[in-house]
């Protein structure tokens, strides 16, 4: 049932992607970016259906991701794309609004939300989406951030073959686009976990079954109680603490949980 859900997730946002692009972004000739901006751009600029060039274009990229990332994600990556590539030739491009500010502005939250939400679910919307991703596994910085960075090369591409206060529009897309991601996609945000348990050894074990971490055991005694308790502290994703709170609570239902953000994390911090 799981896989079923982020199945139907995956369609719903990859289709909702689609009418984001068509009826926000292509209209007024704002493009989104990378591999798909690009798709635009050929698609603006050719008789063929933006689709079409978006599907062809993610062919090497789908490459690299399948070395890098793993065979799961290129295959629900490419079922994302492979959805929005069909809905973009089937939904008519339509202008809802006039002003090409109010299409960039609305075209980037809801493409930054739907690309935010399919990446969570272990899919891409291919292009520059998975090289971001390969590359954050290198540098741990925000992924709304690195995608602004890759994209803005459509900015150039569409100020020379369009107009530039077009190109303009397209930054500005691109630029709440990412901020939007960043606000879903939250891996790169590290949490220090500390659990104080009388049940140690159980709670440790299930932990390091669920987890790529190393844990840190201390010895604690509880100041009024004067039982002896095991705290454990490991450092996790904000996307593994939803793994780690039904453990805990099965494991030991009135351990004391402290999380709290980390700023750096420095040594030997598995990324990915």
């Amino acid at each position: 049932m799981q896989k079923v859900f982020s199945v139907l997730i995956i369609f719903i946002s990859s289709v909702v992607l689609a009418f984001a692009f068509n009826l926000f972004l292509l209209p007024h000739e704002v493009l989104t970016g990378g591999v798909t901006g690009l798709a635009m751009v050929f698609g603006l600029l050719t008789p063929i259906n933006a689709g079409y060039w978006m599907a062809l274009l993610n062919v090497p990229i789908f490459i690299l991701g399948w070395m890098k990332l793993g065979k799961q994600f290129i295959v629900n990556s490419l079922f994302s794309v492979l959805v929005t590539s069909v809905a973009m030739i089937y939904i008519p491009i339509v202008q809802v609004t006039d002003d090409a500010l109010l299409s960039s502005v609305f075209g980037g939250v809801i493409a930054g939300a739907t690309i935010g939400i399919i990446i969570r679910f272990y899919s891409s919307t291919g292009g520059f989406d998975i090289v971001s991703l390969v590359l954050i596994k290198k540098w741990d910085v925000p992924l709304g951030g690195l995608f602004f960075a890759l994209n803005s090369i459509v900015v150039v591409i569409s100020g020379f073959f369009f107009a530039w206060d077009l190109a303009m529009y397209t930054m500005l897309s691109i630029y709440i686009t990412g901020i939007v991601i960043d606000r879903i996609h939250t891996r790169h945000i590290k949490l220090s976990l500390m659990v104080v348990t009388s049940k140690g050894d159980d709670l440790k074990k299930e932990l390091l079954a669920n987890l790529v971490r190393g844990i840190t055991v201390i010895e604690g005694q509880g100041a009024y109680s004067g039982e002896n308790k095991k705290v454990l502290y490991t450092v996790i994703t904000r996307y593994e603490l939803a793994v780690l709170k039904p453990i805990i609570k099965e494991i030991d239902p009135t351990a004391f949980v402290s999380v709290s953000e980390s700023m750096e994390v420095m040594g030997n911090f598995r990324r990915d």
